[in-house]
């Protein structure tokens, strides 16, 4: 639960969540907010999907849980309603994390909510939100990235199309411009006394979030007179993001003595150092370059040259000649490589199984003077029901068992 000395010490958000869209307020209990996740009486499946499973838990609820109590309320029936209700009238916020008018369906209106409590911010995450052709239909994760074009079809090898590895956009950008919303609205409330609803998909997030292509498709639908690429090209258009970048030879990926390195001297002074510091100055001589911007593409000349260079010293080595010479040069690391990595260690602390029941990583903002909150574990089916009955709405032992005969808790 929320603790004392968070950021968002004070801060309660009822949730009724199903799966990953949970994931919108782990970060607001990392900071400290009471998250009550309100779950029917079978509990939220998450807690059997996905992979790995930890000790008969999947990650995914360790993660994205954590931090929150759990309480079972059986919305079919009028107890459970009105619970929710008071449990509303006392809250900050109420997120529907599953497919959009849930809520509703079964009395819990805006309105209604509105009525008990003038401030309530409700938020609803789904997968395509409220409105337009795809709001009924069903989905998983990474329809978002497919629908936002974030990745395309690999071939595996039969000969047949294959999701390719790849980071999910729309799962993990979501929760985070939702986190983002529903803070804005609660100071907004907060000043106010006026709460309001709001929404978000998970494919408009990986949209928004990968703004940068999309973006660049829709200026170069402009005549090349208005929107060109930039001068060390001669203003040729590259193509959008990463894929502009083939070809290119002063920002690459070359292999060291024992993995690889990201080469990134795309400046022109940055370019000039290096070629000093590795007694190499005729190549600068040779291919200056232009000011800023210049990937040299299309030079297998340079590239071969700078193979042969990156090839004579590790990975650490050229980490520490970035650092000396003040050049951009980056580990090519994997997820599984990452944690041996020394920035990793001194950055990032994890937060032990012990703890959570599996390794996980901690909220990534650091805080100045303030160590970061520990998040408890994430909650059984229904594991704090009594005590929030008891601390949020004063309900004595004899009022929750009336509540159980009545069937409001399952």
């Amino acid at each position: 639960m929320g603790t004392d000395d968070g950021l968002l010490s004070g801060v309660r958000i009822i949730e009724f969540s199903m799966l990953g869209p949970a994931a919108i307020t782990t970060a607001l209990a990392d900071l400290g907010a009471d998250v009550i996740k309100v779950e029917p009486p079978q509990g939220d499946y998450v807690r059997r999907m996905t992979w790995p499973i930890v000790e008969g838990t999947s990650l995914m609820h360790l993660h994205v849980n954590r931090g929150k109590r759990s309480l079972t309320l059986d919305l079919r029936t009028d107890a459970g309603v009105a619970l929710a209700l008071d449990l509303i009238r006392e809250a900050d916020v109420v997120v529907e994390a599953m497919r959009p008018g849930g809520l509703a369906r079964r009395g819990l209106t805006f309105e209604r909510m509105q009525s008990v409590n003038p401030r309530i911010v409700q938020c609803t995450i789904s997968g395509y939100g409220m409105t337009g052709p795809y709001e009924t239909l069903a989905s998983h994760g990474i329809a978002y990235d497919a629908w936002a074009g974030i990745f395309e079809p690999a071939i595996d090898d039969h000969g047949y199309p294959t999701i390719p590895n790849h980071v999910s956009i729309g799962i993990n950008a979501a929760p985070l411009f939702g986190g983002l919303g529903i803070l804005a609205a609660v100071i907004r409330a907060r000043e106010t006394g006026t709460g309001c609803a709001m929404e978000i998909a998970q494919s408009d997030a990986a949209a928004a979030f990968d703004w940068y292509r999309s973006e660049s498709f829709k200026a170069y639908e402009r005549p090349q007179s208005e929107v060109t690429g930039n001068a060390a090209d001669n203003y040729e258009r590259r193509a959008p993001a990463i894929a502009g970048m083939r070809g290119g030879v002063r920002y690459q990926v070359y292999a060291s003595a024992d993995g690889h390195v990201l080469f990134m001297a795309s400046e022109q002074h940055f370019w000039k150092s290096f070629c000093a510091a590795v007694d190499r100055s005729d190549m600068f001589e040779r291919w200056p370059g232009s000011e800023y911007g210049d990937h040299a593409r299309g030079n297998l000349e340079m590239q071969a040259e700078l193979t042969t260079i990156f090839a004579a010293r590790t990975t650490a080595e050229w980490v520490r000649f970035g650092i000396d010479v003040d050049v951009p040069i980056a580990p090519v690391n994997t997820p599984q490589t990452l944690p041996d990595d020394p920035q990793f260690a001194a950055r990032f602390s994890w937060i032990p199984r012990e703890r959570l029941g599996a390794d996980q990583l901690p909220f990534p903002v650091m805080i100045e003077g303030r160590e970061p909150l520990v998040p408890t574990k994430a909650p059984e089916v229904g594991e704090h029901t009594d005590a929030v009955l008891a601390d949020v709405l004063g309900l004595d032992a004899a009022a929750i068992a009336a509540l159980r005969e009545q069937g409001a808790l399952g």
